[in-house]
């Protein structure tokens, strides 16, 4: 077992909480124990591009309709196919058979904060209209970096309905450049001229 400091674990704490806290939390332990924590990551990487793809598989992680055992039958020939094994392939197994298949997004995301956190990183979530660039996310982080001081991560979403520019959150600081959020905001302030 890796010996963490007081302060190590505290901070693991308020990186993550609620049930996906923990099995990201007992994941990155593991992970870190076993020397892994590079290809642990890489796994659950392959494992997100499968839900991205993938609509089918993205109902069968979120739908509480299949029972347990069809999910666990599901997501092992998945695993199989996609040839992710080992560590993530157990714990994608032990999250379906205890019935927590839908927080596995949750999970792999805290398990990123926790790796970030153990590298000295940070992480930040930005979603935008479209996905960005290799240019535009290389000149995000880079910005991000100049104000944070500190190497940054970023965790990618897209959401059309923001029409253009960015939501980026960092920690609990969020800035929202998004044309939808400066259309609301002209929205009321010609409300309150009227």
């Amino acid at each position: 077992m890796a010996a963490y400091s007081e302060d190590q674990v505290a901070e693991e704490k308020s990186i993550v909480s609620g049930v996906s806290g923990r099995y990201a939390t007992a994941l990155f332990e593991l992970a870190l124990d076993s020397g892994a924590l590079d290809a642990v990551e890489a796994d659950l990487s392959r494992f997100t591009a499968l839900l991205a793809e993938s609509d089918d598989l993205t109902r069968l992680v979120r739908s509480p309709v299949f029972a347990a055992e069809d999910q666990l039958r599901a997501v092992t020939a998945v695993l199989a196919k996609a040839g992710i094994g080992g560590i993530v392939a157990n714990f994608i197994k032990v999250a379906a058979g205890n019935r927590r298949l839908f927080v596995l997004p949750a999970m792999i995301t805290d398990f990123g904060r926790l790796a970030a956190a153990h590298r000295g990183e940070v992480t930040a979530e930005v979603t935008s209209a479209e996905p960005l660039s290799e240019a535009a996310t290389a000149a995000l982080k880079d910005a991000l970096k100049a104000k944070i001081g500190k190497d940054v991560t970023l965790v990618a979403s897209v959401d059309p309905a923001l029409i253009g520019g960015l939501v980026v959150k960092v920690g609990s600081r969020m800035v929202d450049t998004s044309l939808r959020s400066k259309l609301n905001s002209l929205k009321i302030a010609m409300k309150e001229v009227g």
